[in-house]
């Protein structure tokens, strides 16, 4: 393969225009320019190579490949293109060994709100005003995959306003998951894999027995101001608990549970358990996901949500914030192992069960 070209100059040929923006995503050496495909095609469904760079194998057949010492284009939208990778150094993004150069539309709307969560610091890179439409999705995919394959973004590049804020995404800040499966396990059976994990899991279906209506409300109008013959208002309301109480013991499918793990000083991680049509790109038109998929959402709910939306949470919430994700990938593991399927992260990039 030929040496990677160093990333153009924000202001020489190719530069980008006035109404557009330009990012650099920058990756460590260890990842395969095929990797940033597939991660763009888990995020937008048009998605392909206008240029294949050398020694990649596109996913989706490319209008042609790079020549010699030529940079790739990755595009994914009509206004959206990736082009590279270009040599990391020189980029203005340490530590990096190749980079996108990404231009996408260039869409600002208010100003971030202050004293708003910002865990991603996408706020502290676009004072002036955050990315919306467009752009907000670009810049959103771009930190999702910096999170993902230990890269970094750099914004802005070339804006005269400033020379960029580089954004290097904390990887464990993605505690979440999502297991999707064509299998629905019986709540009690979800309960007795989970529970052997943790002894302090509940099924999160338990409601209060029913003990029938308030006393005495039969002779209570039924709107301020009513003068209904006692007697009718009487019947009514025993029409009205009949109806209630037949809801009330009718058998009904159960189309979604959930299973609480008490985690103590570390917060709680619920398993949600339903039917989801919603499914990420690469999960859609598969043989077992044409009528959809049961989805099992592992996530982990912290005691203190503010300081988790924090770009520097305290160590206390990092602490707890890593013991919670070791129950996550056991609990998302077991039932995996159980029912099979396909495991997503939080940002809908698939996870090999193997990687947990």
């Amino acid at each position: 393969m030929s040496p990677l070209p160093p990333l153009p100059h924000p202001a020489g040929p190719g530069a980008a225009q006035s109404y557009q923006a330009r990012h650099v995503l920058g990756l460590p050496a260890d990842v395969l320019v095929d990797e940033v495909e597939t991660l763009a095609l888990s995020r937008f469904a048009g998605a392909r190579w206008d240029v294949a760079p050398e020694g990649t194998e596109p996913l989706v057949p490319p209008a042609r490949t790079a020549r010699p010492g030529e940079p790739g284009v990755l595009r994914t939208s009509r206004h959206t293109t990736l082009t590279g990778p270009y040599a990391g150094p020189g980029s203005g993004v340490p530590g990096t060994a190749l980079v996108f150069d990404v231009v996408c539309p260039r869409e600002r709307g208010d100003v971030p709100y202050p004293g708003g969560g910002d865990r991603d610091g996408v706020g502290r890179a676009f004072p002036c005003g955050l990315p919306v439409r467009e752009e907000e999705r670009v810049v959103a995919f771009l930190v999702a995959a910096a999170r993902r394959l230990g890269g970094s973004v750099r914004t802005d590049v070339g804006n005269p306003a400033g020379a960029g804020v580089v954004l290097t995404p904390d990887p464990g800040v993605a505690v979440d998951m999502t297991l999707y499966s064509d299998v629905w396990l019986d709540p009690h059976a979800a309960l007795a894999l989970v529970g052997r994990l943790h002894p302090r899991t509940r099924l999160a279906t338990e409601g209060k027995p029913y003990e029938g209506p308030p006393k005495g409300i039969a002779e209570l109008p039924l709107y301020p101001g009513e003068k209904m013959d006692p007697e009718l208002r009487r019947a009514l309301h025993a029409a009205a608990d009949d109806v209630d109480i037949k809801a009330l013991t009718t058998g009904a499918v159960l189309d979604g549970y959930g299973l609480l793990v008490d985690l103590g000083m570390d917060g709680l991680v619920a398993v949600e358990v339903g039917g989801e049509e919603a499914l990420p790109l690469l999960l859609r038109g598969l043989p077992w996901t044409v009528g959809g998929a049961v989805s099992y959402r592992v996530r982990w709910e912290p005691q203190d949500l503010a300081e988790s939306q924090r770009e520097q949470p305290s160590l206390d919430h990092q602490i707890a914030r890593k013991r919670a994700a070791e129950v996550v990938t056991q609990v998302t593991r077991t039932l995996h192992q159980a029912v099979g399927g396909e495991i997503a992260d939080e940002a809908e990039f698939l996870v090999d069960p193997e990687d947990l």
